[in-house]
């Protein structure tokens, strides 16, 4: 059965329908979802039945799969592989968290941002699977950067040409909230990307930035800072935006090469959201194992104790 596209926005996201995603699939059927994720950046998969060891193997297809911080030996985590990001209100048992630091983590995710800017080597897909979802809100929304770009003011491109964006992790939670001193989120790794690439997909000039943008290199701090603010609000406009209503089983493909996302509002301290999910580094080859390459273990190994996720789960053993 061949894939079935229907657009949300005229060439900014689409529902896909009539492949199963539970099973293997030929070059062909493969090379459907990747065209369709290149004309629309995001593709909703509904009601698709995946098991987290189906997730894995379908993301696989795709390129290298991200892991999540490696564990001491003993230490237990909520989901069994470390492909799987958790991306949940969940503790270890499965309970809402009640933890500071995770709370305070994740209000990150109702800012406007791209997975993983904030390291050297970018994720092209995530791929994000519903398990619990609450009775309301908890919405993803998407931002279009192409179109966006596109829809400048050539002196805004002319200005944008050349240069270059400077992420932190750690930024984007002290926007959302978290009390970390600038400096220390200085003396941590950040990660240069450019604030316009070609889309190598589409072959349509993208902007890359979001909330773990910092700074522009070589601009003044507050001139940078105010750039970024407009460039965000620029992309969120109605026109480029829309969102996702989940239910269990969906799962929602994005190209954070060509997107924005958001996590919407929802009773996290009542209500339990569970998701799940996997990213795919660029430019890597599909079906892709494990290299001995961790920079998120590196990374998180200096979290702000404020969002020092780990350090608050091991006190609580």
């Amino acid at each position: 059965m061949p894939l079935t596209v229907q657009p949300i926005l005229p060439a900014f996201g689409a529902e896909c329908s009539g492949l199963d995603l539970t099973q293997p699939l030929s070059s062909d059927q493969l090379r459907q979802i990747t065209d369709a994720m290149d004309k629309y950046g995001v593709t909703v998969w509904r009601d698709t039945g995946m098991t987290d060891e189906q997730h894995i193997a379908f993301s696989r297809n795709f390129g290298y799969l991200e892991r999540v911080p490696k564990r001491p030996e003993g230490q237990r985590t909520r989901l069994p592989y470390r492909e799987l990001f958790d991306a949940s209100n969940l503790d270890l048992d499965g309970n809402i968290t009640r933890d500071p630091a995770a709370i305070e983590y994740r209000k990150g995710d109702r800012l406007w941002h791209t997975d993983t800017a904030f390291m050297t080597k970018r994720t092209s897909y995530s791929l994000l699977m519903a398990h619990q979802v609450p009775s309301e809100g908890g919405q993803t929304w998407f931002a279009d950067t192409r179109q966006a770009y596109e829809d400048l003011p050539e002196e805004t491109k002319e200005l944008l040409e050349g240069k270059t964006g400077i992420n932190s992790l750690w930024w984007s939670r002290k926007q959302a909230g978290a009390d970390i001193p600038e400096e220390e989120i200085n003396e941590r790794f950040k990660a240069e990307h450019p604030l316009v690439h070609v889309h190598r997909g589409s072959g349509r000039k993208a902007l890359f930035i979001a909330a773990h943008t910092m700074d522009v290199k070589g601009m003044d701090k507050e001139e940078g800072r105010a750039l970024i603010k407009q460039l965000i609000e620029h992309c969120t406009q109605p026109q480029y935006v829309f969102n996702v209503e989940w239910n269990v089983g969906d799962m929602v493909i994005w190209d954070n090469l060509c997107t924005m996302h958001r996590g919407g509002d929802f009773d996290a301290a009542n209500e339990k959201r569970d998701m799940r999910r996997t990213t795919v580094r660029e430019g890597t080859e599909p079906h892709t194992m494990e290299t001995g390459d961790d920079p998120y273990t590196e990374l998180f190994s200096r979290s702000p104790e404020t969002v020092d996720i780990n350090k608050a789960r091991d006190a609580g053993r």
